[in-house]
């Protein structure tokens, strides 16, 4: 399933906030717990399929938006500048590309991934992250924004692990990185840096 699914399982539209998330999936799973409904399996089913939804959503619903506050952007640079010390995918502000070369449904897949891409990076779920991104990139191969993301999923992940004292395996995805998108500067320049972090604390 995509994140869409999983916010339909719970009767609600995609990028509802984590408190409307929260709020469904208590009145649902009261209303389909086995507890309630001893014996029946349809309702057993979807109690499982509402639990596995709840807590993927967790991971990636948005937090709710203050009064006065700008909801999150859809443009594919202002979501990297959103997160710290992030790599910018493009010059400047745009919306996420549209690729006339893939159907529909392709189309949708990606909005849906860069959302869901998008929450994961804030929140610092680098390899569920990754996962996600390479999925897409077998999915559509050809899209030079999914690589785009790939390369700053892999950037984002190394640098965290620099943090964790994980020396090889942050240059492994640094290097991963720019093999991905070789010809973007800014991810060259940000990946350079977080080389030099690595040779003044190793």
């Amino acid at each position: 399933m995509d994140i869409a699914d999983y916010y339909r399982q719970l009767g609600l539209r995609l990028g509802a906030s984590l408190s409307q998330v929260k709020s469904s999936y208590r009145r649902l799973a009261r209303e389909y717990h086995p507890d309630v409904n001893p014996g029946d399996e349809a309702a057993k089913n979807k109690f499982i399929a509402l639990t596995e939804a709840y807590k993927f959503l967790l991971d990636v619903a948005p937090p709710d938006v203050q009064e006065g506050k700008q909801p999150v952007s859809t443009s594919a640079s202002a979501a990297v500048r959103a997160q710290p010390q992030a790599v910018k995918v493009t010059r400047k502000e745009r919306p996420i590309e549209y690729n006339g070369a893939l159907s529909e449904a392709d189309q949708k897949l990606k909005r849906d991934s860069y959302l869901q891409l998008q929450q994961l990076l804030k929140y610092q779920r680098f390899p569920r992250a990754i996962a996600l991104v390479e999925g897409l990139a077998q999915r559509i191969p050809d899209d030079m924004e999914v690589r785009q993301w790939q390369a700053i999923a892999y950037q984002r992940w190394g640098r965290h692990l620099i943090g964790e004292h994980q020396v090889d395996k942050a240059r492994s995805y640094l290097k991963k990185a720019l093999r991905t998108d070789p010809h973007n500067r800014a991810l060259w320049a940000e990946v350079e840096r977080d080389f030099r972090r690595l040779e003044r604390i190793y």
